[in-house]
Protein backbone atom coordinates (compact mmCIF):
# COMPACT_ATOMS: atom_id res chain seq x y z
CA UNK A 1 0.00 0.00 0.00
CA UNK A 2 1.40 3.14 -0.73
CA UNK A 3 2.65 5.53 1.86
CA UNK A 4 1.20 9.13 0.51
CA UNK A 5 2.38 10.84 3.70
CA UNK A 6 6.11 9.78 3.52
CA UNK A 7 5.71 10.66 -0.60
CA UNK A 8 4.56 14.25 0.68
CA UNK A 9 7.40 14.36 2.74
CA UNK A 10 9.97 13.64 0.52
CA UNK A 11 8.28 16.27 -1.81
CA UNK A 12 8.57 18.73 0.89
CA UNK A 13 12.32 17.75 1.59
CA UNK A 14 13.33 17.89 -1.95
CA UNK A 15 11.49 21.35 -2.59
CA UNK A 16 12.66 23.01 0.31
CA UNK A 17 16.37 22.30 -0.89
CA UNK A 18 15.95 23.38 -4.04
CA UNK A 19 14.50 26.43 -2.83
CA UNK A 20 17.63 26.68 -0.09
CA UNK A 21 20.07 26.26 -3.44
CA UNK A 22 18.37 29.09 -5.75
CA UNK A 23 17.88 31.40 -2.77
CA UNK A 24 21.79 30.51 -1.90
CA UNK A 25 22.61 31.13 -5.46
CA UNK A 26 20.80 34.31 -5.18
CA UNK A 27 22.06 35.61 -2.38
CA UNK A 28 25.56 34.99 -3.53
CA UNK A 29 25.26 37.42 -6.44
CA UNK A 30 26.93 41.24 -6.65
CA UNK A 31 23.43 43.49 -5.86
CA UNK A 32 23.12 45.93 -9.35
CA UNK A 33 24.92 49.20 -8.94
CA UNK A 34 23.22 50.78 -11.77
CA UNK A 35 19.65 51.69 -12.19
CA UNK A 36 18.00 48.84 -15.04
CA UNK A 37 15.99 50.54 -17.94
CA UNK A 38 13.62 47.51 -17.60
CA UNK A 39 12.87 49.33 -14.30
CA UNK A 40 12.53 52.90 -15.08
CA UNK A 41 9.04 53.12 -15.69
CA UNK A 42 7.79 51.62 -12.04
CA UNK A 43 5.31 53.89 -10.95
CA UNK A 44 7.24 55.38 -7.70
CA UNK A 45 10.82 57.51 -7.76
CA UNK A 46 11.25 56.65 -4.33
CA UNK A 47 11.65 52.95 -4.39
CA UNK A 48 13.69 53.24 -7.71
CA UNK A 49 15.55 55.03 -5.62
CA UNK A 50 15.58 52.71 -2.32
CA UNK A 51 16.42 49.61 -5.88
CA UNK A 52 19.20 51.47 -6.87
CA UNK A 53 20.57 52.35 -3.42
CA UNK A 54 20.82 48.73 -2.65
CA UNK A 55 18.30 49.49 0.37
CA UNK A 56 17.80 46.63 2.59
CA UNK A 57 14.11 44.98 1.45
CA UNK A 58 11.81 44.58 4.32
CA UNK A 59 11.49 41.49 6.69
CA UNK A 60 10.08 38.45 4.61
CA UNK A 61 10.53 40.42 1.07
CA UNK A 62 13.29 38.96 0.13
CA UNK A 63 12.35 36.79 -3.38
CA UNK A 64 11.44 33.56 -2.37
CA UNK A 65 12.74 30.45 -4.01
CA UNK A 66 9.28 30.10 -6.08
CA UNK A 67 9.48 33.58 -7.22
CA UNK A 68 13.08 32.82 -8.53
CA UNK A 69 11.51 29.43 -10.25
CA UNK A 70 9.48 31.51 -11.93
CA UNK A 71 11.71 33.49 -13.53
CA UNK A 72 13.71 30.61 -14.58
CA UNK A 73 10.85 29.32 -16.88
CA UNK A 74 10.24 33.04 -17.98
CA UNK A 75 13.96 33.06 -18.86
CA UNK A 76 13.40 29.24 -20.49
CA UNK A 77 10.54 30.61 -22.49
CA UNK A 78 12.17 33.15 -24.19
CA UNK A 79 14.72 30.83 -25.09
CA UNK A 80 12.20 29.10 -26.97
CA UNK A 81 10.91 32.43 -28.74
CA UNK A 82 13.85 32.86 -29.67
CA UNK A 83 13.77 29.54 -31.82
CA UNK A 84 10.39 30.05 -32.66
CA UNK A 85 10.66 33.00 -34.57
CA UNK A 86 14.30 32.13 -35.88
CA UNK A 87 11.96 29.46 -37.22
CA UNK A 88 9.67 31.61 -38.88
CA UNK A 89 12.09 33.02 -40.77
CA UNK A 90 13.66 35.88 -38.94
CA UNK A 91 17.16 36.67 -38.59
CA UNK A 92 16.80 37.41 -34.53
CA UNK A 93 20.26 38.31 -33.34
CA UNK A 94 20.47 37.61 -29.53
CA UNK A 95 24.34 37.84 -28.65
CA UNK A 96 26.92 40.35 -30.04
CA UNK A 97 29.93 39.12 -31.80
CA UNK A 98 31.91 39.09 -29.04
CA UNK A 99 29.67 37.60 -26.55
CA UNK A 100 27.33 39.26 -24.54
CA UNK A 101 23.83 41.06 -24.76
CA UNK A 102 23.05 43.71 -26.92
CA UNK A 103 22.90 46.81 -24.10
CA UNK A 104 23.82 50.45 -23.62
CA UNK A 105 25.38 52.12 -20.81
CA UNK A 106 25.09 55.94 -19.81
CA UNK A 107 25.09 58.38 -16.94
CA UNK A 108 29.23 57.34 -16.15
CA UNK A 109 27.47 53.43 -16.07
CA UNK A 110 24.89 54.18 -13.82
CA UNK A 111 21.80 53.50 -16.18
CA UNK A 112 21.74 50.47 -18.11
CA UNK A 113 19.69 48.29 -20.16
CA UNK A 114 20.15 44.90 -21.88
CA UNK A 115 18.03 43.95 -24.74
CA UNK A 116 16.43 40.73 -25.46
CA UNK A 117 17.57 40.81 -29.13
CA UNK A 118 17.34 42.73 -32.36
CA UNK A 119 15.68 41.85 -36.01
CA UNK A 120 18.59 42.54 -38.69
CA UNK A 121 16.31 41.17 -40.94
CA UNK A 122 12.70 39.39 -41.79
CA UNK A 123 10.63 38.07 -44.50
CA UNK A 124 9.12 41.20 -46.86
CA UNK A 125 5.67 38.66 -45.92
CA UNK A 126 5.99 39.95 -42.09
CA UNK A 127 5.92 43.50 -43.15
CA UNK A 128 8.53 44.48 -40.60
CA UNK A 129 11.06 47.15 -40.89
CA UNK A 130 14.52 46.54 -40.00
CA UNK A 131 16.75 46.68 -37.73
CA UNK A 132 14.26 46.37 -34.63
CA UNK A 133 14.22 46.20 -31.36
CA UNK A 134 12.72 42.70 -29.80
CA UNK A 135 11.29 42.68 -26.02
CA UNK A 136 10.03 39.59 -25.23
CA UNK A 137 7.86 38.92 -21.73
CA UNK A 138 6.35 36.21 -20.00
CA UNK A 139 3.09 36.51 -18.80
CA UNK A 140 -0.14 34.58 -16.85
CA UNK A 141 -3.31 34.35 -18.95
CA UNK A 142 -4.92 37.66 -16.88
CA UNK A 143 -2.14 39.58 -18.30
CA UNK A 144 -1.90 38.09 -21.39
CA UNK A 145 -5.74 38.46 -21.87
CA UNK A 146 -5.69 42.58 -21.41
CA UNK A 147 -2.19 43.16 -22.79
CA UNK A 148 -3.62 41.91 -26.14
CA UNK A 149 -6.98 43.61 -25.30
CA UNK A 150 -5.21 47.07 -24.86
CA UNK A 151 -1.72 46.88 -26.12
CA UNK A 152 1.65 46.84 -23.96
CA UNK A 153 1.46 51.04 -23.67
CA UNK A 154 -1.66 50.67 -21.67
CA UNK A 155 -1.87 47.17 -20.38
CA UNK A 156 2.28 47.37 -19.23
CA UNK A 157 3.66 50.96 -19.47
CA UNK A 158 6.62 50.07 -17.48
CA UNK A 159 7.29 47.57 -20.06
CA UNK A 160 6.69 50.19 -22.77
CA UNK A 161 8.80 52.77 -21.37
CA UNK A 162 11.50 49.47 -21.23
CA UNK A 163 11.37 49.46 -25.23
CA UNK A 164 11.37 52.97 -25.74
CA UNK A 165 14.98 53.45 -23.83
CA UNK A 166 16.02 50.79 -25.34
CA UNK A 167 15.16 52.23 -28.88
CA UNK A 168 16.43 55.72 -28.20
CA UNK A 169 19.49 54.37 -26.43
CA UNK A 170 20.72 51.40 -28.94
CA UNK A 171 20.32 54.07 -32.15
CA UNK A 172 23.71 54.74 -31.57
CA UNK A 173 25.38 51.14 -31.86
CA UNK A 174 22.13 50.26 -33.92
CA UNK A 175 21.48 52.92 -36.72
CA UNK A 176 17.71 53.03 -37.52
CA UNK A 177 16.40 50.81 -34.58
CA UNK A 178 14.35 54.22 -33.20
CA UNK A 179 12.97 53.88 -36.65
CA UNK A 180 11.76 51.34 -37.15
CA UNK A 181 8.86 49.78 -34.59
CA UNK A 182 10.27 47.18 -32.33
CA UNK A 183 8.32 43.82 -32.24
CA UNK A 184 7.00 43.06 -28.74
CA UNK A 185 6.01 39.82 -28.08
CA UNK A 186 4.26 37.65 -25.27
CA UNK A 187 4.49 34.73 -24.12
CA UNK A 188 0.87 33.22 -22.29
CA UNK A 189 2.73 31.10 -19.62
CA UNK A 190 -0.60 28.93 -18.97
CA UNK A 191 -1.81 28.21 -22.57
CA UNK A 192 1.44 28.85 -24.92
CA UNK A 193 -0.33 31.52 -27.16
CA UNK A 194 1.75 34.16 -28.58
CA UNK A 195 1.04 38.06 -29.12
CA UNK A 196 3.27 40.19 -30.98
CA UNK A 197 3.05 43.80 -31.55
CA UNK A 198 4.51 46.69 -33.21
CA UNK A 199 5.45 49.52 -30.89
CA UNK A 200 6.47 52.72 -32.71
CA UNK A 201 9.42 54.68 -30.97
CA UNK A 202 7.85 57.37 -27.95
CA UNK A 203 10.26 59.55 -28.06
CA UNK A 204 8.36 61.34 -24.71
CA UNK A 205 8.52 58.64 -22.94
CA UNK A 206 11.95 58.06 -23.36
CA UNK A 207 12.85 61.59 -22.92
CA UNK A 208 10.71 61.62 -19.52
CA UNK A 209 12.41 58.43 -18.12
CA UNK A 210 16.56 59.25 -18.76
CA UNK A 211 15.08 62.60 -16.85
CA UNK A 212 13.71 60.31 -14.10
CA UNK A 213 17.08 58.33 -14.21
CA UNK A 214 19.09 61.42 -13.70
CA UNK A 215 16.68 63.06 -11.08
CA UNK A 216 17.25 59.64 -9.14
CA UNK A 217 21.23 59.47 -9.07
CA UNK A 218 21.28 63.48 -7.90
CA UNK A 219 18.97 62.89 -5.00
CA UNK A 220 20.67 60.13 -4.08
CA UNK A 221 24.02 61.50 -4.66
CA UNK A 222 22.86 64.63 -2.49
CA UNK A 223 21.47 62.35 0.19
CA UNK A 224 17.71 63.91 -0.86
CA UNK A 225 14.78 61.56 -0.61
CA UNK A 226 12.67 62.18 -3.15
CA UNK A 227 8.58 62.19 -2.37
CA UNK A 228 6.17 58.84 -2.35
CA UNK A 229 3.82 58.03 -5.01
CA UNK A 230 0.80 58.26 -2.47
CA UNK A 231 -0.30 59.82 0.30
CA UNK A 232 -1.28 57.18 2.09
CA UNK A 233 -0.04 53.67 3.24
CA UNK A 234 -3.00 51.63 2.13
CA UNK A 235 -2.54 52.81 -1.57
CA UNK A 236 -2.22 49.87 -3.88
CA UNK A 237 1.69 50.25 -5.23
CA UNK A 238 2.44 51.11 -1.10
CA UNK A 239 0.98 47.54 -0.20
CA UNK A 240 3.00 45.39 -2.66
CA UNK A 241 6.30 47.43 -2.25
CA UNK A 242 8.94 45.69 -0.84
CA UNK A 243 10.49 48.43 1.37
CA UNK A 244 6.71 49.91 2.56
CA UNK A 245 7.91 49.80 6.50
CA UNK A 246 11.56 51.71 5.58
CA UNK A 247 9.53 54.13 3.17
CA UNK A 248 6.46 54.90 6.00
CA UNK A 249 8.95 55.18 8.58
CA UNK A 250 10.58 58.35 6.73
CA UNK A 251 9.74 61.85 6.49
CA UNK A 252 6.71 62.18 3.20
Amino acid sequence: MLDFNHRSGTAERINAAVDAALEAERAAKPPRDYLGASRLGHACERALQFEFAGAPKDEGQAFSGRSLRIFAIGHALEDLAIRWLRAAGLDLVTQKREGGQFGFSVAGGRIRGHVDGIVAEAPAALGLRTPALWECKTMNAQNWRETVAKGVAVAKPVYATQIALYQAYMEAAVPGISAARALFTAINKDTAELHHELVPFDADIAQRMSDRGVRILRATDAGELLPRIAAHRDFFECRFCPWAERCWSLPA
